[in-house]
C-alpha cells in the first residue's frame, strides 16, 4: 500500500494561508512594539539616574541636571538603537547582512551594558553591596586581629622557656652553695656567675609577664571595635552615614592590630639569649688555695658551656615565634555603590540580569520578528501573483485596468469620428419652417 504524496498546490495554499495570518499578527503587534520599547527605556533611564545620583558628591542643582541629561541620554539611545534592528534586521535577507547586523547588535549591547546597566545594578543592589563590602572589611580585621593575638600570645610562652633557663641556674648556684657543684662550699666566684645570670633571666621574665596584660586589654578593645564595625554592617539607613563611623572604627582597629604587632616579646627574647653567654662578668677566683682556684675555674667553664647551651635553644624558640606569620594588613577602602556591584557582582547575580535583562530585552524581539518575516517569505516564496492577491487588491486591480482601458481608447480614437451624441443628433432631419404668406390659394 502506497501513501499519498501530499498535493503542492494545497501545501502551497497552507503556507500562502499561514504567511497571511503572520502578516496579520506583525501587523497588529506593531501598533504597540513602539510604545513597549519606549517604556522599557524610560525605566532603564530611571535606575540610570538613581545610579549616576549615586555617583555625584556633589547635590547641587547642576549634578541633578547632570544626572538628568545623562539618562535622557540613555533613554534615547537605547530606544533608537532598537528600534533600528527591529526595523531592518528582520528585512535584510543575506547572510552577510545579518551577520554585520549581528556584530552591531553585539557590539551595541556591549556599550548599553557598559553605559546603562552597571548603573541599573547600582541603583537595584548600591546599598547590599556597600554593606557586603563592610561585612568583608570586618572579617578581614578580625583575621587579621586574631593573627596578631596568636602571635603575641606564642611570644608570650616564651616567658616560660625563659622561667625553666633561670630556675636551671638558681638550682645550680644552690648546689654551688653547698659545695655540690666545685665542691667549695660557700658564695664564691661560680655562684656569683650563676646568680648574675639568673637575675639577667629574672629581669626578662618580668619583663615578658608585663606585656601579657597590655596584650590582652588590646585584644578586648578590638573585639568591641569589631562589634560595633558588624553592628554597623546591618544597622537601619543610609549606608552612606554609616560607612563614615565604619571607616573611623577601622583606623582605631589598624591602630590597635599594629601595637600588638609590637607587643611581641620574640625579638627581646633573641636578643637577650645572644647576649646571656656573650656578656658574662668572670668574678675573681677567691680560693684560698692553687688547687681550688683551678676547681672553681674548671666549673666556671663548665657553667659557660652550660650556659651557652641554654642561650641557643632560647634564641631558636624565640626565631620560631619570629618566624610565624605576621598578621596580614588589613586597609579599609571606602567604595561607591556602584563600584561596589562590580567588586561583589557574585553575590548579586539577580539584580545584574535584571539590570541587563532590562536593556537587552528587545533583542529577543528582533529574533522574534527576524524568524516571523522569514517564516513569510517563505510562504510566499513559490506563489503566483493570482495566489498572493488578497479580495480588495484584485478590486483594485480591475478598477485600474479599466481606467487603463478608457485612457487608451481616450488616446487613440480617430479624429473625424464624433462621438454617438454628435452623430444621433446629425442623423435627425431639422423641420423647415416656411414664411407664412396670409393667402389661401
Amino acid at each position: 500500500m502506497t501513501r499519498p504524496t501530499p498535493d503542492p498546490d494545497r501545501s502551497g495554499g497552507r503556507d500562502l494561508r499561514m504567511a497571511r495570518e503572520l502578516e496579520g499578527h506583525v501587523a497588529w503587534l506593531g501598533t504597540f512594539s513602539g510604545t513597549a520599547l519606549g517604556v522599557l527605556s524610560v525605566a532603564s533611564g530611571i535606575y540610570t539616574y538613581l545610579g549616576v545620583s549615586s555617583l555625584l558628591d556633589d547635590n547641587g542643582a547642576m549634578s541633578v541636571f547632570a544626572a538628568i541629561a545623562y539618562s535622557v541620554a540613555v533613554s534615547v539611545g537605547i530606544f533608537v538603537f532598537w528600534s533600528y534592528l527591529l526595523r531592518l534586521f528582520p528585512a535584510v535577507r543575506t547572510a552577510q547582512a545579518r551577520v554585520a547586523l549581528l556584530g552591531a547588535m553585539g557590539l551595541g549591547s556591549v556599550a548599553i551594558i557598559a553605559m546603562s546597566s552597571w548603573l541599573n545594578a547600582a541603583a537595584l543592589a548600591g546599598s547590599a553591596a556597600v554593606e557586603q563590602h563592610l561585612a568583608k572589611t570586618v572579617q578581614d580585621y578580625q583575621t587579621s586581629l586574631e593573627r596578631a593575638h596568636e602571635v603575641a600570645l606564642t611570644g608570650q610562652a616564651l616567658e616560660r622557656d625563659v622561667a625553666r633557663v633561670r630556675q636551671s641556674f638558681e638550682d645550680l648556684s644552690e648546689q654551688e652553695a653547698t659545695g655540690d657543684l666545685s665542691g667549695l662550699a660557700g658564695r664564691g666566684a661560680v655562684f656569683r656567675v650563676l646568680r648574675q645570670k639568673a637575675a639577667e633571666l629574672s629581669a626578662l621574665e618580668a619583663q615578658i609577664a608585663s606585656q601579657t596584660p597590655r596584650v590582652n586589654d588590646a585584644f578586648s578593645e578590638g573585639n568591641a571595635i569589631l562589634s560595633r564595625m558588624r553592628a554597623l554592617t546591618v544597622e537601619q539607613g543610609p549606608v552612606e552615614a554609616r560607612s563614615v563611623e565604619f571607616s573611623e572604627a577601622a583606623v582605631r582597629l589598624q591602630g590597635l592590630i599594629t601595637q600588638m604587632r609590637q607587643l611581641t616579646v620574640a625579638p627581646l627574647v633573641e636578643r637577650a639569649a645572644q647576649d646571656l653567654a656573650a656578656s658574662v662578668v668572670l668574678p675573681e677566683l677567691d680560693s684560698r688555695s692553687a688547687e681550688g682556684r683551678n676547681d672553681q675555674a674548671a666549673t666556671i667553664k663548665s657553667v659557660l658551656e652550660v650556659l651557652g647551651q641554654r642561650a641557643a635553644t632560647l634564641e631558636r624558640a624565640a626565631q620560631e615565634v619570629s618566624a610565624l606569620p605576621a598578621a596580614p594588613e588589613v586597609t579599609y577602602t571606602p567604595v561607591s555603590s556602584a563600584d561596589a556591584v562590580i567588586l561583589y557582582a557574585r553575590n548579586f547575580i539577580p539584580s545584574w540580569a535584571g539590570a541587563i535583562a532590562i536593556d537587552l530585552l528587545p533583542a529577543v524581539l528582533v529574533f522574534i520578528l527576524a524568524i516571523t518575516q522569514s517564516a513569510i517569505r517563505q510562504g510566499r516564496d513559490g506563489a503566483s501573483v493570482e495566489d498572493t492577491m488578497t479580495l480588495s487588491e484584485l478590486r483594485a486591480a480591475l478598477r485600474a485596468a479599466r481606467d487603463v482601458d478608457l485612457a487608451f481608447d481616450a488616446e487613440h480614437l480617430p479624429e473625424t469620428r464624433k462621438p454617438p451624441e454628435a452623430e444621433s443628433a446629425k442623423e435627425t432631419p431639422s423641420a423647415e419652417v416656411k414664411p407664412f404668406s396670409g393667402s389661401t390659394g
